[in-house]
């Protein structure tokens, strides 16, 4: 979900959803190009922005950890392409009992684990029990509402809920409950994680922290001819510049997260791609309300009041984006367009300044990634607008594998970060990222320590409603208080940007950030 990467697009009316869902479904088909039909073989070098936190599903909240797992740990549904609906994945289907308490799901036939071991209930059990079975686990939230899950059969699962919960169907959808051998294959926890696999088309080959991460493929994989690719070499390349010059030299296929500045060359360089794709991405400027003065709302207000987001899009983006009004990204249902997200307005912000316990202006730090240069060119852009505040800002460069962390820790005053969604169903987003420490939520408003009741109150009555416009009612509620509140100052939505080589086929990257390696293959 998260932050320095980070959450899904849009879906479709819950009804819908589920209605859809219902069904069984095959795998999709891979992509083919000109050059013929997929081809196995080959090591595709991805050479990412930053290196993954972690191998556990339960323990991840950073996007390049998750979409590792994402080709690793598969889940018993899954965001179609378009990120608008659900499609059976590791289950054919469910039933809903009329009192929407008991989900019935039937298991796929034929799933093996990378070890060759057949899948059954008892490891969903298992994997899902695992989620919430720690309340310091950051997803524990996500599994909260369930009572219990029995196993009448090995293909039969039966989750029950403590109460009506909507989201749940896109919540066995979600990475964190990515199915694993029960009880670790007969390991321990430490063994297990030092080489896991699950039913994915990967299993996890070699981790070097801070240089590569390297992925084999699953012989005993459930869809049949896949994947394509032998290995799958995950390269931790901080540097815009090291990244571009490395594909361009071959050196790696796939560049996560090209400069804006570069999109336009690298559009014209031979045998590179640029895919820009619709994204569920809100980037923002975030604020720990443990700091003085961020604790209060006229100091963010006034913050966000003075950044002009259009010119930061046309300065750093190059015009690759839209100025943000709400916690929620277009690419959710939940969307509300009339959210009063603060917009640029040097006249209000020096007002906002005036009412608060500093009114001439103050010191601060803001963190920043060291080698990004989106990062960079944004923090000296809200450097010259705070001025006329009186707000001195002093950038503190870090490595980028260690700035998600220290926002994780409370070790920033204001950050860049940015969210998008695993799920196609808002509740993730906003208990992520909205909710506070009021419900126990441990990511505490992602890490910015915003509490507000009435916000943590309408998105529980949002989780247990199953009419969508009653929904929608209730997350416009949130939209507007957070909006009002400017706990993040939002700046705005993005694509996602892959540059990779023409010899790459198949990537396509989803709303929510993940893609499906199983269907890439590389052409001679």
């Amino acid at each position: 979900m998260k932050g320095i990467t980070r959450i899904a697009t849009v879906i479709a009316a819950g009804s819908l959803l589920l209605l859809a869902a219902c069904g069984g479904s095959a795998a999709p088909t891979s992509q083919t190009s000109s050059s013929g039909g997929p081809q196995h073989g080959g090591d595709l070098v991805f050479a990412r922005t930053t290196d993954i936190l972690s191998l556990d599903p339960t323990q991840m909240t950073d996007n390049e950890s998750i979409w590792t797992a994402e080709s690793v740990y598969e889940t018993l549904y899954a965001a179609t392409p378009n990120g608008r609906q659900l499609r059976p994945w590791l289950a054919t289907g469910y039933t809903l009992s009329p009192n929407h308490l008991v989900w019935t799901f039937s298991l796929r036939h034929g799933v093996e684990f990378a070890n060759g071991q057949p899948m059954t209930s008892a490891d969903v059990k298992f994997s899902i029990d695992r989620v919430s079975a720690k309340a310091s686990n950051p997803f524990a939230f996500i599994d909260t509402a369930i009572k219990s899950i029995t196993t009448p059969n090995k293909y039969t699962v039966v989750i029950t809920t403590k109460y009506p919960w909507a989201p749940l169907l896109a919540d066995v959808a979600l990475f964190a409950n990515g199915i694993l051998p029960d009880n670790f294959g007969g390991e321990s926890q430490s063994q297990f994680f030092t080489h896991p696999y699950g039913t994915g088309p990967f299993s996890v080959s070699q981790w070097v922290k801070g240089q590569k991460l390297v992925l084999v493929k699953n012989d005993h994989y459930w869809q049949k001819g896949k994947p394509y690719l032998d290995k799958v070499t995950f390269t931790d390349v901080p540097s815009d510049n090291t990244r571009e010059l490395e594909l361009q030299s071959g050196e790696a296929d796939v560049d996560e997260f090209p400069a804006y500045s570069s999109i336009s060359q690298l559009q014209s360089t031979s045998g590179v791609k640029v895919g820009i794709f619709t994204s569920s991405r809100t980037d923002f400027l975030q604020f720990n309300e443990s700091v003085k003065p961020f604790q209060e709302v006229a100091v963010r207000r006034a913050i966000s009041y003075a950044l002009n987001r259009k010119a930061m899009i046309q300065a750093v983006l190059f015009g690759h984006g839209t100025p943000a009004n709400s916690i929620i990204s277009p690419a959710l249902w939940a969307y509300d367009p009339n959210s009063p997200g603060i917009q640029y307005n040097l006249a209000q912000a020096k007002a906002e300044m005036a009412k608060s316990s500093v009114p001439h202006g103050f010191t601060t730090t803001l963190l920043v990634g060291s080698g990004d240069t989106t990062e960079t060119s944004l923090a000296q852009i809200v450097q010259q607008e705070l001025k006329p505040l009186g707000i001195n800002v002093t950038l503190r460069p870090v490595d980028p594998n260690s700035e998600y962390t220290d926002i994780q820790n409370g070790q920033y005053s204001m950050a860049f970060n940015y969210d998008t969604t695993d799920i196609i169903d808002p509740d993730e987003l906003i208990s992520f990222s909205a909710m506070g420490g009021n419900t126990g939520q441990k990511t505490h408003a992602l890490f910015t320590n915003y509490n507000n009741v009435n916000v943590d109150t309408w998105a529980q009555d949002a989780e247990r409603t199953f009419s969508q416009s009653a929904r929608q009612a209730l997350y416009n509620k949130v939209q507007i208080q957070v909006a009002n509140d400017a706990i993040m100052a939002y700046l705005y939505y993005s694509p996602f940007v892959y540059a990779y080589s023409t010899k790459v086929h198949g990537l396509d990257i989803y709303p929510t950030g993940n893609y499906h390696l199983e269907n890439v293959w590389l052409s001679s």
